[in-house]
């Protein structure tokens, strides 16, 4: 059966997010700027100060909440990845802001008050609202700490999750403490814009968090179909339901995934699908990296699904030359494959490099071959060590495998160190950057 293209969900670019985030700090800096007195007297200064780092660590906050909220159109035209390392950056940003902000806040009372930095300390915490953003940004830097990369190696997925889950209390206790402070309590207006900005985002949080998991699983009746081995600890799940083409999901993309059965069903973890939509069925392939991906080879037929997304930008959207080329490495293949079978192309415009360690590595190779014939499309498997002397992932081999390298638009996808490597040799090889495109889940 035909593979039927979905019609392209809605998109916001990158641009257009980032200078909607950039605006808006504008404006937080404009109230500021509006409500300051001028002084030159030291606890005014450390009070303007303490007013706006605390006002940017506000808005900083729900930023970072707005990013992560999983809305379609901003998941489809920025890309997981990118959105996950602007979180990153600036829960960075804030966290910093919220320690500034309470320096200065210290320093002003204390400088006031006329009194020592420890009397001011005790004072301050005598107030419920400075007591509760006290806690609600112990509860942010706990998340803060959970995600750096030597902590994050060593937590399990639901620990960490666990740590986040707690962020939005502390968001929840720091916007009470913004409530009652002077620039925002300082006029009705104000207030009622602040708290209709925190109502909003946190509507966005539970509608596409919580709501439309539930929804489409109850519409779709996602299920499992089939479970089946791939490769060595390779497995591919196919997920059936009911009008899936309303999902509108596009080769190249990804749903997070929660399988309704014991031992497995507290995480939802990032896929991408390995097939198009085809006669309602979702496919997923999958690698064991860990106990709960080891899990899914026992998954049960009939197993309810929930199934978020779809998400990712790199989608035949990105395209922007007649000629592509899909570069893999290991399971980054699932894309790979989804879009090798359905970028239009004409015969010779569409090649496929796959980097694996061995013929035993390969996954779909059945498949690649016969998508390859049908559509008399390039296909080249790059076999061998990582450490051998021959690097087919060098600029002059990839040249030579593709002579007109610098002419095509360049999809890649694979563990990050492959990732890096290949992406400096396309570069050097005078791929541009811009035609570069991928998705790395790391930060």
């Amino acid at each position: 059966m035909p593979v039927r293209r979905p019609r392209p969900a809605p998109r916001l670019a990158p641009r257009t997010v980032s200078a909607g985030i950039v605006a808006g700090v504008g404006a937080v800096c404009l109230l500021w700027g509006v409500q300051a007195v001028p002084s030159f007297r030291l606890d005014a200064l450390f009070a303007a100060g303490a007013h706006l780092s605390g006002l940017l660590a506000g808005y900083g906050v729900l930023v970072m909440l707005f990013l992560m909220a999983r809305v379609p159109a901003v998941e489809h035209g920025v890309g997981a990845d990118r959105l996950a390392r602007w979180h990153a950056l600036g829960g960075r940003y804030v966290l910093s802001l919220c320690a500034g902000h309470a320096v200065l806040a210290l320093c002003g009372y204390a400088a006031h008050r006329s009194t020592d930095l420890l009397s001011a300390s005790a004072e301050l915490l005598g107030y419920g609202g400075i007591l509760a953003a006290v806690v609600g940004t112990g509860l942010l830097a706990a998340a803060g700490v959970s995600s750096a990369r030597a902590v994050r190696r060593k937590v399990t997925h639901e620990t960490w999750r666990a740590v986040h889950l707690l962020t939005y209390l502390g968001v929840a206790l720091g916007f009470v403490h913004q409530l009652v402070g002077p620039d925002v309590a300082s006029h009705p207006l104000v207030r009622w814009a602040w708290a209709m900005l925190h109502a909003s985002v946190a509507v966005l949080l539970l509608w596409y968090r919580a709501v439309v998991p539930v929804r489409q699983a109850l519409r779709h009746s996602l299920r499992v179909a089939e479970v089946r081995d791939e490769a060595p600890g390779v497995v591919s799940v196919v997920v059936q339901g009911i009008g899936l083409d309303e999902l509108r999901a596009e080769p190249g993309q990804f749903f997070r995934w929660r399988f309704l059965q014991r031992r497995v069903w507290r995480t939802a973890l990032p896929f991408s699908l390995s097939a198009p939509v085809r006669d309602d069925t979702l496919r997923i392939t999958v690698k064991a990296a860990g106990d709960h991906t080891r899990r899914l080879r026992r998954l049960r037929v009939g197993t309810r699904v929930l199934a978020t997304g779809p998400f990712g930008a790199m989608t035949a959207h990105r395209r922007t030359r007649r000629k592509v080329l899909l570069l893999a490495g290991g399971v980054g293949i699932t894309p790979m494959r989804a879009l090798f079978e359905t970028l239009p192309c004409a015969p010779g415009d569409l090649t496929l490099l796959y980097r694996a360690r061995g013929e035993g590595q390969l996954v779909l190779r059945a498949e690649l071959e016969r998508i390859a014939r049908e559509r008399r499309a390039g296909l080249h498997f790059l076999l061998g060590a990582s450490d051998a002397a021959y690097d087919p992932l060098a600029p002059q081999s990839l040249r030579a495998l593709v002579p007109d390298l610098a002419e095509h638009d360049v999809y890649l996808c694979g563990p990050p160190g492959m990732a890096d490597t290949a992406t400096a040799s396309l570069i050097r090889a005078g791929v541009p950057a811009a035609r570069i495109h991928t998705e790395l889940f790391r930060f």
